[in-house]
């Protein structure tokens, strides 16, 4: 296996701008003229709620249908509010 030397820096080169930089640059223009619509964006719209839960809750909770079975038992408690603003 051959062993690669380490690149010395180029004094004339200004502090991070290298040729290898410069070079790949280009890859990186995209051209949104060939741009697809991204066929997961439906699902994503489905796709339920991701929410992290503070360590000492984690402890009590240990999955997530326990989560939900404790927040609709929280929501069925709650008054009902009505929609109509009282003023």
């Amino acid at each position: 296996m051959k062993k690669t030397s380490a690149s010395k820096p180029n004094p004339e080169q200004k502090p991070g701008s290298s040729r290898e930089t410069a070079e790949m640059s280009a890859e990186y223009k995209l051209d949104y003229d060939k741009a697809k619509p991204n066929r997961f964006a439906e699902r994503m719209q489905q796709a339920p709620m991701v929410v992290v839960l503070d360590a000492d809750v984690a402890k009590i909770f240990t999955s997530g249908e326990e989560v939900n079975q404790a927040l609709r038992a929280l929501i069925s408690a709650m008054p009902k509010h009505s929609t109509a603003n009282p003023k």
